[in-house]
């Protein structure tokens, strides 16, 4: 016998959430050839001038998954590798113009994903549910436990 639920499943309803807000927002930018990953580099390089370790870490990336979305990028001619203005052995993620442009949509895309996420709560709601996680990642969650594996969702088989 199952043991009795003392207090909401918040794992479940977080992650289902993610998954869901992240699979949409997947397909959605997909539309202009863009990964999230992707979509997160190019407005983020495009803030300041960044590395690819600080990019990577804003994007809570590996190092091989930020090789191969800068690399995505470059090939499709929206960003490139650059020596840093700061610091001459560091490179930078610079955006073209292309990219600037790219971003722009994308983030017209990002916006509309998150808005109609929302959207689909009562006004009041959607200020309660925002303060309250807004509350939870500058407070209690705001740090991962040190030391830990992250958790990896497991590849659905294909038939």
């Amino acid at each position: 016998m199952a043991p009795a639920r003392t207090s909401p499943d918040l794992s479940f309803l977080l992650d289902h959430t993610s998954l869901v807000l992240r699979s949409r927002m997947t397909a959605a930018l997909a539309e202009i050839g863009l990964t999230p990953r992707m979509h997160c580099v190019l407005v983020h390089a495009l803030e300041q001038e960044r590395t690819q370790i600080q990019l990577a870490e804003i994007g809570d990336m590996d190092k091989t998954t930020m090789v191969v979305t800068v690399d995505a990028l470059e090939k499709a001619g929206l960003a490139e590798r650059r020596p840093s203005s700061k610091d001459r052995r560091a490179r930078i993620i610079a955006v073209t113009d292309k990219g600037a442009e790219v971003a722009a949509r994308s983030q017209e895309i990002a916006d509309g994903v998150h808005e109609a996420a929302l959207g689909s709560l009562p006004a009041d709601d959607r200020e309660v549910l925002l303060r309250a996680l807004n509350a939870l990642v500058g407070g209690h969650l705001a740090t991962p436990e040190e030391g830990t594996q992250p958790v990896r969702r497991a590849r659905e088989r294909t038939k």
